[in-house]
């Protein structure tokens, strides 16, 4: 038995206006393309991101900092 709740979304005007003539074109309910349309993205894995160290060549902190608390650190970088 499916169950159907209601609910009540907000969507840009332009993509609801091409949403409404899709189903027209489908001769189909823009609840049934909506429900399709987010069927297939769910059913869709969900995209890997690899995230990259961002690394530079040099000697580390300088020696003022090497022990420096972070509060030190911040308050050079804005100062």
């Amino acid at each position: 038995m499916v169950t159907h709740m209601k609910t009540t979304i907000e969507i840009a005007d332009n993509l609801l206006v091409r949403a409404k003539a899709r189903a027209r074109a489908q001769r189909i309910t823009l609840r049934s393309l909506i429900e399709e349309s987010l069927a297939i993205t769910l059913d869709q894995p969900l995209p890997t991101t690899k995230v990259s160290p961002v690394t530079f060549k040099g000697n580390g902190l300088r020696s003022e900092f090497e022990d420096a608390s972070w509060e030190k650190i911040r308050d050079a970088i804005y100062s």
